[in-house]
């Protein structure tokens, strides 16, 4: 018995030994190939109204102005390195720098002018940029508490690049990374990722923005200033003499670019 069983094994063996080789024989052999296109995704989610309004009707009104809380939500997801910054803009009608304007208020008056700066819109964001190391001006981004009206800073006044496609140079104010590429993670960007898994609120992916204008009286906006805070952009600066923005209505809009870090 053990015998027989012995050579059954045997047996059993060379023909698991002859199954492969003959197979080999009869089967070709063929390959797929394969590609993975993995391409640069960036996506900003905005939440915001669809208007976001001022209305000046009161004198505490110019001399505080009006401070609109939480009006937008920006929620980042990038596959790469990114940077984030917003633009104020119109139409042009007025110019590029300048809020268009809609309707007027009034007789006219040689003093009252229609040309109300772009950069008197102030942005505060609810965390600062942890992608700004590499900022040389005084202001790296928008989360300055708003100056009082006696303090003029231009801490939080929006950039204006005159409808141009200008980034803000390493002496502006991004939300979040900033001009350049160091190449050193955190210096002047903030790196790929999402705000659905990086703490939500809580991290550098999630920004609430709080608009104020401070028109002043007379309304000459004190608080605007070019990218750096440098020089100011308000009527008696820029005019040089008493001029005052014309009661009316006024129309701008805010565009938040985000951009693969470059």
């Amino acid at each position: 018995m053990k015998l027989h069983y012995y050579t059954s094994l045997v047996l059993a063996f060379v023909l698991i030994g002859l199954i492969p080789e003959v197979q080999a024989q009869l089967i070709g052999q063929k390959t797929n190939s394969i590609t993975m296109d993995m391409r640069p995704v960036l996506q900003l989610d905005m939440s915001t109204a669809n208007q976001v309004e001022f209305v000046f009707n009161s004198i505490d009104d110019y001399y505080a102005g009006i401070t609109q809380y939480g009006a937008t939500v920006l929620k980042v997801s990038a596959t790469v390195n990114w940077d984030l910054y917003a633009v104020g803009r119109s139409s042009g009608t007025n110019g590029p720098a300048y809020w268009d304007q809609q309707m007027k208020y009034g007789t006219d008056n040689p003093n009252a002018i229609p040309n109300i700066p772009l950069s008197c819109l102030e942005l505060r964001q609810s965390r600062p940029n942890a992608g700004a190391g590499a900022a040389t001006g005084p202001y790296a981004d928008y989360s300055h508490p708003f100056s009082p009206s006696s303090a003029p800073s231009g801490s939080n006044s929006i950039y204006v690049n005159n409808g141009t496609n200008q980034a803000p140079s390493a002496q502006g104010k991004y939300i979040g990374g900033h001009s350049g590429t160091s190449g050193v993670s955190g210096q002047d960007f903030l790196p790929g990722g999402s705000y659905l898994n990086q703490n939500g609120a809580n991290s550098d992916f999630y920004y609430v923005i709080d608009y104020r204008i401070l028109p002043g009286l007379p309304a000459i906006f004190p608080m605007a200033s070019n990218e750096n805070a440098s020089s100011f952009e308000d009527l008696v600066s820029v005019n040089g003499d008493g001029s005052f923005a014309q009661p009316g209505v006024y129309t701008m809009y805010v565009e938040y670019i985000l951009v693969e870090d470059q």
